[in-house]
């Protein structure tokens, strides 16, 4: 991306090294040389009166060839298209505004007779460039006003796509765009490379959203090339951001984007705030989207010392930004803040800096701010970005933002161009390896195998930036991708299926289940106290008519098994806290589980859902909290063994279903947990319990006989928990104990006569499925009366080895324990019975026999 212009200085100076080597002799004729070379002309190329070939009769321009898009190369032959200047456009089939906007040249609007639109439109134009002149280009720089969709390619290259997301490439003749109403604007740069001496081939697709559309609009207004000679200008960027990465307390992400279009490479650079040596770390250049000309740069500084503090400023010599500081993460820290936002999307210029600057007010410990999508209304436009950025200005600059992308951050961008531009995340996101048995649906030579291979190597790739964690000074946070957008989770080259269990038939299932097999994979080994997750459509939704089934189905299990602490959502532009009823407790305002939130930072509001058809009370959780016609941030503080979460008013409209002040806390809780494991959520002004010691169990009696009784007694349970008790190898209920109020119980257990002698165990298993368990060895029966030999008691002999009538239990001395003992018990009696008239006859006969 920065070879271009160096390497053209790099010749320049070549050339005046050999000149001055050769001599004099030379000087003149170079000089001349010089001098008569044309120059990079200044004025634009294309304007609006430019003259373009065009094809408006909805034929392809293709014309079978196998190279769908060779009509945007400079050969070929457009001397049988239609010819007019600029602009071109319909209303209803008209020559009318379009917009604000007026086409000079109409365009023909519908198939024939019908009221069906033309999908695709073509246009050409070329201008031409002197010898010599190309090389001296850097850049070529245009603007486009255009309705719905359009693709531009200079000399048969692709150089921009504004809402194209649903061109798919396999045709000429498609809808594509989203009915953005008013024609957009948008600039788009290029690199001078794609110039040549002679005549250059601008190529346009236009195409209509839909078959309906009442209108079509095309202009470039301007396309102008910048010279490499030109030095750049001196502009500080802006949207400085920080973002984590997966070692927060040794490296740090940076993004930003350019002050100017002449900026084609950046870098850090950074030292200790403390003072010391400042590091030159060079950036990478991220592209341009949207039509905006200037340049995303991101970089990712390592080697950082934990704990410290750094200033840092970013761009390049002589268009530095301001200097800024950060901290490195602490591992030993414990206490620090963190900000939740919920959607800013509307109100980005008035709302969203106030909400801002009083979150930042309330939470001057904060390591930075979580976001639940939805941060702009239209991933497309560039205004919104630049006024959440805006709004963000000191935050992003100083605290690590970790943002989810939602519905909105597609529209006009289906392929996420502006998310992945704006913001650099750790590429920790779900793939083929972090999924476990699920990837075993891609293995094998079936259809369906084939698409699954591809779907998920896709998301292997694509989805990285849009779900993905960081471990943050003992709190784990996890952003997922809500958003089922087809267009960007459909890989180029789908293998055909057409049987009914080929994936491209539950896409959006299978993409949320994707994520939920990651999610249980880095759960089960997060090394953090604190799990968090962060994504945008609620699994509880809290407005009217909106309820999301897929992801409640496939997420909802996962938090609860891995009990996540906090789940923070967006999406509904109202507000909700609250759980699922199975972790609710005997006590009011004690739960046990995730606590899930809907939150609204924005300026946008909607109506709660009716209580008949609340998702959450028809889903089995319960609501603590909801309201609508408010703005709200919540600061979460967190501790060794608490995050207090607050919830605080910025914004009330009319109908408020509150009657709190802006700036009053709106909602309060606090998750404590103990180090092992022990957690409970608790209302504002509750005492949570006192951490437990341990469950435990013992036995009065080191063995047991077999028949004979066990007592055993546990302290540390829940009061009132009921316990099943087992023995083991194989498991035989031995009865039930509930806890006492003191959370201990003594319990006397029968061992069945039939277990055989070895080492046991004995299994108290609790409410949640978790065990405690104690060993128990198990003696031998006492020996009948009457019983000489013990070798003929029931349970005598020899208990272990091969020679042992257990069967497979034999091998390890444990009894199998699982079948009525009764029967063993009989057949026990019977042969004690046939051994002593054994014993009885043998007597006899030696009696007679002296």
């Amino acid at each position: 991306m920065h070879s271009r212009p160096a390497a053209r200085h790099g010749r320049t100076a070549s050339a005046a090294a050999l000149a001055a080597l050769l001599g004099g002799i030379l000087v003149a004729p170079a000089a001349a040389a010089a001098a008569s070379a044309s120059d990079v002309p200044t004025a634009p190329v294309l304007t609006t009166d430019s003259t373009w070939r065009y094809l408006d009769d909805n034929t392809d321009p293709a014309h079978g060839d196998a190279n769908l898009r060779s009509w945007t190369t400079p050969s070929y032959d457009d001397s049988t298209w239609k010819s007019a200047p600029g602009s071109f456009g319909a209303k209803r089939g008209e020559l009318g505004k379009v917009g604000p906007h007026q086409p000079r040249t109409l365009l023909t609007h519908y198939i024939g007779d019908t009221t069906t639109t033309i999908p695709t439109y073509f246009f050409r134009t070329s201008f031409t460039l002197d010898d010599g002149v190309a090389d001296q280009v850097a850049s070529l720089a245009g603007t486009v006003t255009y309705d719905d969709a359009l693709v531009v390619w200079v000399n048969g290259t692709k150089v921009a796509g504004y809402v194209d997301g649903r061109v798919t490439g396999t045709t000429n003749l498609e809808y594509a765009g989203d009915s953005n109403g008013d024609p957009l604007t948008s600039t788009f740069t290029a690199t001078g490379d794609l110039l040549k001496d002679g005549e250059n081939t601008v190529a346009v697709a236009l195409y209509q959203d839909r078959e309906s559309s009442s209108d079509i609009y095309f202009d470039m207004s301007e396309l102008k090339l910048n010279s490499a000679s030109a030095e750049p200008v001196s502009a500080p960027p802006s949207r400085v951001i920080l973002t984590p990465t997966t070692t927060p307390e040794t490296s740090q992400s940076f993004s930003w984007l350019a002050g100017d279009a002449s900026h084609v490479q950046g870098g850090v650079q950074i030292a200790p705030a403390s003072g010391g040596d400042v590091r030159t770390v060079d950036a990478y250049s991220a592209g341009v989207v949207n039509g905006n000309p200037l340049q995303h740069f991101s970089a990712t500084v390592d080697g950082l010392s934990p704990a410290t503090a750094y200033r840092y400023r970013v761009g390049l010599e002589g268009s530095w930004s301001d200097w800024r500081e950060f901290r490195t993460a602490d591992p030993d820290a414990t206490d620090f803040q963190f900000v939740y936002y919920g959607d800013a999307q509307i109100g980005l210029d008035s709302t969203w800096p106030s909400v801002v600057k009083q979150a930042e007010a309330n939470a001057p410990r904060s390591i930075g701010s979580v976001h639940a999508g939805d941060l702009i209304n239209t991933g497309s436009n560039e205004t919104e970005w630049l006024n959440w950025f805006k709004g963000m200005n000191d935050s992003a600059a100083t605290t690590n933002v970790m943002a989810a992308p939602g519905n909105h951050e597609y529209s006009g961008d289906k392929m996420l161009t502006a998310w992945k531009a704006n913001f650099e995340y750790p590429h920790n996101n779900p793939s083929v390896g972090t999924v476990g048995e699920l990837a075993n649906l891609a293995h094998g030579d079936t259809d369906v195998a084939r698409q699954y291979k591809a779907y998920f190597e896709h998301w292997s790739e694509f989805a990285k930036e849009t779900a993905y964690y960081t471990d943050y000074q003992n709190v784990r946070f996890i952003t997922l991708n809500a958003t089922r957008d087809t267009t960007f989770l459909t890989p180029s080259g789908l293998p055909s299926c057409t049987a009914e269990e080929c994936p491209q038939n539950d896409v959006a299932r299978l993409w949320t289940r994707f994520q939920a097999a990651w999610l249980d994979h880095i759960l089960s080994a997060s090394p953090s106290k604190w799990n968090v997750v962060t994504f945008h459509q609620p699994v509880y939704s809290t407005s009217a008519g909106r309820d999301e089934p897929i992801l409640r189905d496939e997420w909802v299990p996962v938090f609860e098994r891995n009990d996540i602490d906090l789940v923070m959502m967006g999406h509904d532009h109202t507000y909700a806290r609250g759980y699922k009823n199975t972790t609710a407790t005997e006590t009011p305002g004690l739960t046990t589980g995730p606590v899930y939130m809907v939150s609204n930072s924005g300026a946008k509001h909607y109506d709660l859902e009716t209580e008949a058809k609340n998702v959450w009370t028809n889903n089995g959780a319960t609501q603590v909290l909801r309201g609508e016609k408010i703005t709200t941030y919540q600061v979460i503080d967190v501790s060794k063994d608490q995050l207090v979460y607050r919830s605080y008013i910025a914004e009330k409209v009319a109908g408020a279903t509150t009657d709190k002040n802006v700036g009053d806390v709106y909602d309060q809780f606090t998750v404590t947990k103990y180090d092992d494991g022990q957690k409970w959520v608790t209302e504002a002004g509750m005492t949570p319990p006192a951490q437990q010691a341990p469950a435990s169990v013992s036995l009065e009696e080191a063995a047991v006989k077999a028949g004979g009784t066990a007592t055993l007694s546990g302290t540390g349970f829940t009061a009132g928990e009921e316990l099943a008790i087992e023995l083991r190898s194989e498991p035989v209920t031995l009865g039930t104990a509930t806890a006492d109020a003191d959370g201990a119980f003594t319990a006397s257990l029968v061992v069945p006569a039939a277990t055989l002698p070895g080492e046991h165990t004995l299994a108290v298993i609790r409410a949640d499925g978790t065990e405690v368990t104690a060993p128990l060895t198990v003696t031998a029966a006492a020996v009948p009366p009457g019983t000489d030999d013990p070798d003929d008691a029931p349970g005598g002999g020899e208990t272990g080895g091969d020679e042992t009538d257990g069967g497979e239990a034999g091998d390890s001395g444990l009894a199998i324990t699982g079948a009525d003992s009764m029967p063993y018990v009989v057949t026990a009696a019977v042969l004690v019975a046939l051994g002593l008239t054994f014993l009885i006859v043998r007597r006899r006969l030696r009696a007679d026999a002296e």
